[in-house]
C-alpha cells in the first residue's frame, strides 16, 4: 500500500486534500505543521485566528497520517516490529463544535479524501440505556419509585427502547427524571459484561465496539478527563490512543481541574441511600430484595447524613457570620472542620450489602447491590478525604447551592496546579498532542507562555496564525473612555454604562450581544434598559432569565433588532454569521475575581513562590477572555460591526495595552458620551 506522499508526492499531499473553498494559505500552514508533529511524535500548540478552518487544519492531516501508519503496519512483520495501530481522539469543549465536526466537516473530508477511515462520537457510558436494568427496574417500579410520572416514564422507556437503534440519553425525545434514568442508565459497576442475557443488544456495548474500531474518536472535553482520571486507576473509558487533537483548548485548564478533583454533597448521598430505602415511602431496592438489617443501616446513614452536612453548614454560617450561606462558597484552610460519623457507618452499610450479594441467585440483583456498596465505599473516602485534607497540592472548600428545596452543601476538592498532573499522565504517555484555538497567545509579542505553563506543557512546538479576515475594514473597536472606573465606583460606572449602551444600540438599532462579567450586573442592567427598549420595539433576551442558551440563540437569530444580554458562556463557542450580529457590547474587562477558593488558592500559591498574581494570572486570563469576546463579531469575511467596550481602565491602567496588543489589527475610535 503506497502512503499519501508516495501517490501525490512531497507536499501536495496536504494541499490537494484540503476543500478548495476553505484552502487558505494559514490553514495549509498548520496542516503541515500538525503533519510535522504527528510523524515525529511531538507536541504543538497553534493559535489560528477565526476564519482559518482550524477542523481542517487538524483532520485533513491526522486522516493521512492514519493511512500512512496502516501503510507502515502493512508492510511491516506480523510478529517483529509491527507498530500499534494508530487512533486519534479530537476533544471540544462544546456541543455545537462536536456536531460540526460530526455532520458537516468529517462526512466533507470523507466525501473527497480516497482512504478509508472511520469516526465516532463517544459519549461517557452513563449516556447509554441498560436494557437489564431497565427490565429490573420495570418489575420492582412499584418499590422503587414515589411518583407516579416517574412510573409512566419507565413504561414510556420501554416503548422507546423497542425501537431505538442508539440507545442514548440524548437521543431520548423528552427530559427524563434523574431518579429514573438513574436505574436504568449503564453502569460499570453494575454490569454483567457476556453473563447478561442482554449482552448482544446492549447499546454500550455496541458503542464500545464502534469506539474500538474506529480511527478517529470525537469527544468532549469533560469525557476526555474524566478517563484520564481512571486511568491513574487502572480504568478507562476510551480506548487506547497515540494522537490527541484539543480544540478550544483555552478551556483545558477549568475542564481539567473539574474533572481531577471531586465533589460529595448531601443530596448526593441522600439519592444513593433512598434508592436503596425510603422510610417515609417504603421503597427501594432493599425493600423488593427484603432486606430489613440493611434497610436499618440505611436509616442509620440518612441520620447521619443529615447530621454531618447540618454541621457542616452551622460551620460555614459561623465562619461567615451570615444566618443563611445559600449561594456562597468558603475555602476551608485547616483539616477537621467537623467530626465524620458518616463515612465509617457507610463502609458498615457497603459491607453488609457485599455479604448480601453474595447470597443473591439473580445475577442482576448482586450486581445492584456490588454498584450499591462501590458507590457508597466511594463517597465515605471522598467525604473523609476532604475532611482530612492529605493533600498539600489541593484546595479544599465548600459550596452551598441555593435549590427549590433549600441550601445543598457540597464538599469539594481540587488540585491547585494541573499542570503536574496533565505533564505526568499525559504528555509524557501520549505521542502528539495537538492544543489549538483562537485565543491563546498573550500580548505584543503573542506569547504561549501563561498558557503552557498552566498545562504543564514544556518544550512543543507552537504557530501563531491570523485571521484571513481583514478586521481592518470589518471591525471598528470603540473605547469609551470617560465613564467611572468599576474598581474604584461599581455604581456609578453601571449607571454611565448603561446610558452608553442605549447610545450603542441606536447606533445598530439592537442585533447587539451585550456581555458581562457577572449575573447581578446583567439582571440589573436588563431591569433599567426594559421600559427604554420595550418603547423601541427591541426584543430582551436575557440569560439570567434561565432560557437555555441554544434557545436565546435561536431567538436572536429569528428576530434581527433583538438584544441578548448573556454572561459567562456567551463569551465563547457562540456563531453567529452575518447581520443579525453587528454590535458586541462589553460591559467590563472579564477580571476573575478572586473570591472562589480554586482561584484564590492558585493566585496564593503564585504569591508564596515570589510572584505577581495579577501580572501573572489574572491579567492573561483575562485577556485570553477578552479575545473571545471579541471574537463573537466578525465569522465571516463579509460580516461587519463595532466592538464597544466601556471600561476605562483598557485605556488608562498600565495592563490596557495588552488587552489592545492581543487583538487582530483594527481601527480603534476613543470616544467620550
Amino acid at each position: 500500500m503506497l502512503s499519501s506522499y508516495e501517490i501525490l508526492g512531497p507536499g501536495q499531499s496536504i494541499a490537494r486534500r484540503l476543500p478548495a473553498y476553505e484552502h487558505r494559505r494559514e490553514q495549509l500552514a498548520m496542516a503541515e505543521a500538525v503533519a510535522r508533529a504527528i510523524a515525529a511524535k511531538q507536541h504543538l500548540v497553534v493559535e489560528a485566528g477565526t476564519g482559518v478552518g482550524k477542523s481542517f487544519g487538524y483532520l485533513v492531516p491526522a486522516i493521512l497520517s492514519l493511512a500512512e501508519h496502516q501503510a507502515a503496519r502493512d508492510v511491516a512483520d506480523d510478529v517483529v516490529g509491527k507498530p500499534p495501530r494508530r487512533r486519534i481522539v479530537v476533544s471540544t469543549h462544546t456541543i455545537a463544535l462536536q456536531e460540526q465536526l460530526m455532520t458537516k466537516d468529517i462526512p466533507l473530508l470523507n466525501s473527497v479524501i480516497p482512504l478509508e477511515f472511520s469516526a465516532v462520537l463517544g459519549k461517557g457510558r452513563g449516556n447509554y440505556l441498560s436494557l437489564r436494568r431497565l427490565a429490573a427496574a420495570t418489575k420492582k417500579g412499584p418499590s422503587l419509585f414515589e411518583e407516579q410520572q416517574e412510573l409512566d416514564q419507565l413504561r414510556t422507556l420501554q416503548q422507546w427502547a423497542k425501537g431505538t437503534t442508539d440507545g442514548s440519553k440524548a437521543t431520548w425525545p423528552i427530559k427524563i427524571f434523574p431518579s429514573v434514568w438513574d436505574e436504568v442508565s449503564s453502569d460499570s459497576s453494575n454490569c454483567l459484561g457476556r453473563q447478561c442475557p442482554t449482552y448482544k443488544e446492549c447499546f454500550y456495548f455496541a458503542a464500545r465496539n464502534r469506539l474500538l474500531n474506529a480511527d478517529i474518536i470525537v469527544v468532549n472535553h469533560a469525557l476526555f478527563f474524566t478517563d484520564l482520571a481512571l486511568r491513574a486507576y487502572g480504568a478507562s473509558v476510551l480506548p487506547d490512543y497515540q494522537v490527541v487533537i484539543f480544540d478550544e483548548a483555552h478551556e483545558l485548564e477549568s475542564v481539567a481541574s473539574d474533572h481531577l478533583g471531586a465533589a460529595v454533597s448531601f443530596r448526593q448521598v441522600q439519592f444513593i441511600l433512598n434508592r436503596l430505602y425510603s422510610e417515609s415511602t417504603q421503597k427501594g431496592l432493599l425493600v423488593s430484595l427484603k432486606m430489613p438489617d440493611a434497610m436499618r443501616q440505611v436509616v442509620r446513614c440518612q441520620f447521619l447524613n443529615q447530621g454531618l452536612f447540618g454541621d457542616v453548614e452551622q460551620a460555614m454560617q459561623r465562619m461567615l457570620n451570615l444566618p443563611s450561606v445559600a449561594g456562597r462558597t468558603l475555602r476551608i484552610r485547616q483539616p477537621g472542620l467537623v467530626a465524620n460519623p458518616l463515612s465509617p457507618e457507610l463502609k458498615v452499610l457497603a459491607n453488609v450489602l457485599r455479604t448480601r450479594a453474595d447470597l443473591q441467585d439473580n445475577p442482576s440483583d448482586k450486581k445492584d447491590l456490588i454498584s450499591a456498596a462501590e458507590r457508597l465505599n466511594g463517597l465515605a473516602d471522598h467525604i473523609e478525604h476532604w475532611r482530612t485534607q492529605p493533600e498539600e497540592s489541593e484546595v479544599y472548600w465548600l459550596e452551598a447551592d441555593k435549590t427549590k428545596r433549600g441550601t445543598n452543601m457540597q464538599l469539594m476538592f481540587a488540585p491547585i496546579d494541573v499542570g503536574p498532573v496533565l505533564r505526568e499522565q499525559l504528555f509524557n504517555k501520549v505521542d502528539t498532542c495537538i492544543l489549538t484555538s483562537a485565543t491563546l497567545a498573550v500580548g505584543k509579542k503573542k506569547s504561549f507562555d501563561f498558557f503552557m505553563q498552566r498545562l504543564g506543557l514544556a518544550g512543543p512546538n507552537t504557530l501563531r496564525l491570523g485571521s484571513p479576515f481583514d478586521y481592518a475594514k470589518q471591525c471598528r473597536l470603540v473605547i469609551v473612555s470617560n465613564l467611572a472606573d468599576p474598581s474604584q465606583d461599581k455604581s456609578l460606572h453601571h449607571r454611565q454604562a448603561t446610558e452608553a449602551i442605549k447610545h450603542f444600540l441606536e447606533q445598530t438599532d439592537g442585533h447587539a450581544f451585550v456581555l458581562f462579567t457577572s449575573f447581578e450586573m446583567l439582571n440589573k442592567t436588563v431591569r433599567d434598559l426594559s421600559g427604554w427598549m420595550i418603547e423601541r420595539e427591541m426584543p430582551i433576551l436575557s440569560q439570567g432569565e434561565g432560557t437555555s442558551r441554544s434557545q436565546l440563540l435561536e431567538k436572536f437569530k429569528a428576530n434581527p433588532r433583538s438584544v441578548l444580554f448573556g454572561a459567562d458562556s456567551f463569551w465563547q463557542g457562540i456563531d453567529v454569521p452575518g447581520d443579525a450580529l453587528r454590535n458586541v457590547i462589553i460591559t467590563k474587562l472579564p477580571f476573575s475575581v478572586p473570591d472562589h477558593p480554586l482561584l484564590e488558592a492558585r493566585l496564593d500559591a503564585i504569591r508564596e513562590r515570589g510572584g505577581n498574581p495579577f501580572n501573572e494570572y489574572q491579567i492573561p486570563e483575562a485577556v485570553i477572555k477578552f479575545k473571545q469576546g471579541f471574537g463573537r463579531l466578525i465569522r465571516t469575511q463579509t460580516d461587519s460591526g463595532i466592538v464597544v467596550v466601556l471600561d476605562p481602565r483598557i485605556k488608562t491602567k498600565h495592563y490596557g495595552k495588552m488587552f489592545l496588543e492581543s487583538l487582530p489589527p483594527c481601527k480603534v475610535e476613543v470616544v467620550s458620551l
